[in-house]
């Protein structure tokens, strides 16, 4: 069967030629029959009803009346030059008239002929009128099937040459009988019949001109799913082909520091996410390949405490583990922590930071290439050449997006196989964008909080409340606690963003003055050593009120803050607002989140505040998050073609991902180099994409 006529130029499409065809080309990308194929319309439009002249109105919207034509006039010279067509049917008269495309209309159209007419009537001076409505000959829509008519998108250069959505459909027409049987199988029989998916020819067929509503419903899951499908498909190969290329160290004992930490020294019960992921890292470190794991969780699900675990398997198994993190508060953090955890066990811990003394440093070089150290804990000090470890097993790094791809990098000629790596972060990605897009990532999930933890009350508050506000500020200091006040910095406004902050900073000191209260400030102008001396005082307890804008670190541990406010919370992204509140609701305290905004609010807005007020679970605002601002601002691959998708819609099709991740995970475990005869069809629609897009690990 000859599939080469889908790569035949469009020019040589009956009704195209070579001047449409640039055009097809310019505006719409389309150079072949196969790319005008898979340029669908984005709605339907029913004509299944034809009224009289007599019963238009304008409160009806789009109306199909039959009429024939009595005149054809050209009015107006040069830009004002106007068509106006007379028609009428038994009841009545109306004018067709366009403004556009007049030459190529006029040519189109002969007086005494009976067309179908489609638009939205208007009356103008008395007039009944139709602007730029769809016309054609009653006998050529005779012999349509369905009632369905597709509509496309089009340009105003496409339209002046007739190519409106009524030119490109009647294009599709010409192009669907020549096509339909040359169209190659993309899917195994197997996945088409448990999915009772109409055949593809039967799907292309439908999509453009549906014979019935539930045959474009058919049409439309079936080629989204394909889209999904293929996608996971070339993820999961680079996925297996990665593992098979590099080797991993094996760890093969759970040896006696995991089990006596696990039998004595666990600080509360593991939740049920918690063992799994625990089972699931497990399992990576005994496959003898290197383990690429994503560890996400929302703010306190217990990430840190599977992460000590994990270490426990590297130092059992006579491997050193190090951990990363992006700034000093945060590793100093970890350091703490984890240090906290394993006092009782007498492991070596370090911290190596850029504070560090030199003589410190020597120690901990020497003690790291001895291998009496266990674990490092640090910052990019970490990646310096004279860190050398004498058997770096593990490699975990906090919040993965603050390190560029050369420094982690780094980590990896720690050693002479590359260390296993767990990556954490406490930012949700939606369900749907985790399955689908981590090309050279495993990802595991903790999505449920340890038991006893308090949600945080999130309350929204209009500025005129401020001086209550401010008495609920004064409240949790007397109770000693302690406060967070963030301002928004967005770039392009950054004066007035700062005059702002100083404005709040300086409202705040009057009403919270010295010597009863200590505020903070921290804003990107300041110099770091100013910035850690100010976050170190309120880590410290030393200051009760921390004024910032946006630069307050993610994980910034705190206890004792039980309160945090934000001003013009309208101005926040939903996942920012998310991790913003997580800064509080750390101690055992009742925790509170105040968002401040003016009273002129977009949807959008009004949505972000709504969902924050009704939910504190990160995944469930991650997915709202996804629906407003589309998965390539989210993930970040706007720019990257992987997004490409013609139909499918990551936010509003989480059903089909998982359906399509599931067949994907049983042709790989039934056929893992699908050469079997029966998925053929699917290895060459894979290739082919492959070879349009083959840089699906760069995702991740």
């Amino acid at each position: 069967m000859d599939n080469n006529i889908l790569n035949t130029s469009i020019e040589y499409l009956k009704g195209v030629g070579p001047k449409r065809a640039d055009l097809l080309r310019t505006e719409l990308n389309i150079y072949r029959f196969r790319d005008l194929l898979n340029y669908f319309p984005f709605r339907y439009v029913d004509r299944s009803k034809t009224i009289q002249v007599k019963d238009i109105s304008e409160s009806l919207g789009n109306v199909q009346i039959l009429v024939k034509i009595t005149n054809i006039q050209e009015l107006g010279q040069h830009r004002k030059k106007r068509l106006l067509v007379t028609a009428f049917d038994a009841s009545g008269t109306v004018q067709l008239v366009w403004f556009k495309g007049v030459k190529w209309i006029k040519s189109a159209i002969k007086i005494g002929e009976q067309y179908v007419v489609f638009g939205k009537p208007n009356f103008y001076g008395g007039t009944l009128n139709f602007n730029h409505p769809e016309i054609e000959l009653e006998e050529k829509n005779k012999n349509k099937e369905g009632n369905l008519q597709p509509v496309y998108h089009s340009t105003e250069k496409l339209s002046s040459f007739g190519l409106q959505s009524k030119g490109i459909e009647n294009l599709m027409r010409n192009l669907l009988p020549q096509v339909l049987n040359f169209i190659p199988q993309t899917l195994s029989q197997r996945i088409e019949k448990k999915n009772h998916f109409p055949s593809i020819n039967n799907a292309f067929a439908n999509i453009h001109f549906p014979k019935d509503k539930n045959m474009l419903k058919k049409s439309i899951i079936r080629l989204k799913y394909e889209e999904l499908f293929f996608l996971q498909l070339g993820m999961n190969r680079q996925k297996l082909n990665t593992r098979k290329k590099s080797k991993g160290y094996v760890f093969k004992e759970v040896g006696d520091n995991f089990n006596k930490f696990f039998k004595d020294y666990l600080p509360f019960e593991l939740t049920n996410a918690q063992k799994r992921v625990v089972k699931e890292i497990r399992k990576d470190l005994g496959l003898g390949s290197h383990m690429n794991r994503l560890l996400q969780g929302d703010v306190g699900s217990g990430k840190t405490l599977v992460a000590v675990l994990t270490i426990l398997l590297s130092i059992d198994n006579g491997f050193q583990a190090c951990l990363m993190a992006p700034t000093e508060i945060l590793a100093n953090q970890h350091f703490k922590t984890i240090e906290n955890f394993l006092n009782p066990l007498g492991i070596n811990i370090a911290l190596l930071t850029g504070s560090v003394k030199k003589s410190d440093r020597k120690i901990i070089h020497e003690s790291l290439e001895n291998g009496s150290l266990n674990i490092l804990v640090g910052t990019h000090a970490l990646l310096e050449d004279k860190v050398k470890f004498k058997n770096l097993g593990l490699a975990i790094i906090d919040e993965q997006h603050r390190f560029g791809v050369a420094q982690r990098a780094k980590l990896w000629k720690k050693n002479h196989y590359p260390p296993h790596v767990l990556v954490m972060t406490a930012t949700p990605i939606p369900r749907t964008l985790a399955m689908t897009f981590y090309g050279d990532l495993n990802v595991s999930v903790i999505d449920e909080l340890p038991p006893g933890r308090k949600p945080i009350n999130t309350i929204h508050r209009f500025d005129s409340s401020r001086l209550k506000v401010f008495q609920f500020i004064e409240d949790e200091i007397k109770k000693g606690h302690q406060v967070y006040i963030v301002y928004p910095l967005i770039e392009e406004s950054e004066k007035l963003d700062y005059k702002d902050l100083m404005d709040g900073y300086e409202s705040i000191v009057r009403r919270f003055p010295l010597p009863n209260y200590n505020v903070s400030i921290v804003h990107g102008k300041m110099k770091p050593e100013a910035k850690d001396y100010e976050m170190s005082q309120f880590v410290a307890g030393k200051t009760q009120i921390m004024v910032a804008t946006t630069v307050i670190e993610v994980g910034v541990d705190v206890p004792n803050a039980s309160l945090m406010i934000i001003e013009s919370a309208e101005k926040f992204g939903l996942s920012q607002l998310h991790q913003l509140r997580g800064r509080v609701g750390r101690g055992a305290d009742k925790s509170y989140c105040i968002l401040m905004s003016g009273y002129k609010l977009s949807n959008e807005a009004k949505i972000r505040i709504e969902t924050m007020v009704r939910t504190n679970d990160g995944f469930e605002i991650s997915e709202q998050d996804l629906k407003i601002r589309g998965p390539g601002d989210v993930m970040g691959t706007q720019q990257s073609g992987v997004l490409d998708f013609k139909l499918a819609d990551l936010a509003k099709d989480g059903q089909l991902v998982q359906l399509a991740k599931i067949d994907v995970d049983e042709l790989i475990a039934l056929d893992s180099n699908i050469s079997s005869l029966e998925n053929q069809s699917i290895k060459k629609e894979l290739i082919r994409q492959m070879k349009l897009k083959p840089n699906w690990s760069n995702i991740s």
